[in-house]
């Protein structure tokens, strides 16, 4: 029987990506249409590679915005004879749908930080209105949150390509997982990157090494502490994020609310 693997993919962290300032990558940016077609390019290379390694059955989550992103057209080509599935549009509160625990791995492609100096595109979920997020009083990022999700049906993180500050801290997370640095970020809206052809050849390199690997199944422990930093006060004022007894999120000054919840998913009941 062949393996059976998930892909996420956002826009953010793919090679010679680096938005506008203030728009990040939205749709009708200058950027997007390129970023959209390296995203496609990047999940073709690594579609391909799982392909060739005995893979016949792959979820692929368009994870950013709208999600409708990618060319599906290109992606059915790179895995030729398997069963693709596609996870995408956007108004669902499931983060990885489709993904439960018979997956035997989770691929990122195009992540980005959480919020760090100089790192390229960096926010968490909304750059106009998160701050940021910690959990037990650590930085995360969609990365460890989506990787929680997925760690609590058992399925590892097998491999995350992004730019290097992400990749930084992809290592201290999923420390048994493959990575590929797509570029080095200089600055919110400038990085220097790989070539678009050199990440997808190494893409597939990494992808193929992967599919041995045993990768890190990560998890959050129950309950957890979960705060949240929003940009503006009457932000913090209107979350409606509620702990594991019913109660809304305290206060940890003017614009972090913090509070204790179960799992992962619990924070998408209110954001």
């Amino acid at each position: 029987m062949g393996k059976k693997f998930y892909v996420c993919v956002d826009l953010e962290g793919v090679a010679c990506t680096i938005g506008r300032s203030g728009q990040g990558l939205a749709a009708g940016t200058p950027e997007y249409a390129f970023a959209c077609q390296q995203a496609t390019d990047e999940t073709s290379a690594l579609l391909g590679a799982l392909r060739r390694c005995g893979a016949d059955d792959v979820i692929v989550w368009d994870c950013h915005g709208s999600g409708y992103n990618l060319d599906y057209h290109a992606l059915e080509g790179a895995f030729a004879g398997g069963h693709l599935r596609f996870a995408l549009g956007a108004g669902s509160r499931k983060r990885l749908p489709g993904l439960d625990a018979s997956c035997d791995g989770l691929f990122f492609l195009g992540y980005h930080a959480c919020d760090a100096k100089d790192a390229t595109l960096c926010h968490v979920y909304s750059s106009a209105t998160f701050a940021g997020m910690r959990v037990n009083g650590r930085p995360v990022g969609e990365l460890q949150i989506d990787a929680a999700v997925a760690g609590r049906l058992g399925v590892p993180v097998k491999l995350v390509a992004s730019d290097d500050i992400c990749v930084a801290q992809a290592r201290e997370t999923f420390p048994d997982a493959e990575f590929v640095v797509t570029k080095q970020s200089l600055a919110w809206n400038s990085c220097l990157s790989e070539a678009p052809g050199a990440v997808c050849g190494a893409l597939a390199e990494a992808a193929s090494r992967a599919v041995d690997r045993d990768g890190t199944v990560f998890t959050f422990p129950s309950p957890f502490e979960l705060a949240v930093s929003f940009k503006r006060i009457e932000y913090a004022q209107g979350c409606a994020l509620h702990d594991v007894d019913g109660n809304p999120f305290g206060w940890d000054g003017a614009y972090t609310r913090v509070g204790q919840l179960r799992q992962a998913e619990d924070i998408f009941t209110y954001i």
